[in-house]
């Protein structure tokens, strides 16, 4: 049986189920966030960042418009609207063997939508770090 990666991808962002994001990501997970400058690395960090985007990106109106895929890599361009804008993106990933993610890039434009996104990221991350302290 062939584990799909991508499929498995759109279920949990369809559903907003993201417990099921352990089982997706690799350990060894490197994760390219569109405002930090370095790359986070472990399954922890990438499964964070990915966790706090979900509760900004899943407002009813994000929605993948393109993918383009091969073997073990994929871009998905992706769509939504925050406070009147509209924020266009592309998440990049790569994926091992077994299925399991081991690299994931977003990027994000125009300006604005950066920023807005940084924000709101901010303002979420600060919030689980307070809350695990």
């Amino acid at each position: 049986m062939t584990f799909d990666t991508l499929a498995t991808w759109h279920n949990i962002v369809s559903s907003s189920n993201i417990d099921d994001l352990d089982s997706l990501i690799s350990e060894d997970c490197v994760f390219h966030s569109p405002v930090v400058h370095t790359p986070q690395i472990g399954k922890d960090l990438t499964i964070k960042y990915l966790s706090a985007a979900f509760k900004i990106f899943t407002n009813g109106t994000f929605e993948y418009v393109r993918e383009v895929k091969n073997n073990n890599q994929a871009v998905m361009e992706f769509q939504l609207y925050i406070n009147d804008i509209i924020i266009n993106g592309v998440d990049i990933i790569s994926w091992n063997a077994e299925g399991k993610i081991i690299d994931f890039k977003v990027m994000i434009r125009p300006l604005k939508a950066v920023k807005t996104i940084h924000e709101n990221m901010g303002k979420i991350l600060a919030l689980d770090t307070d809350n695990t302290s």
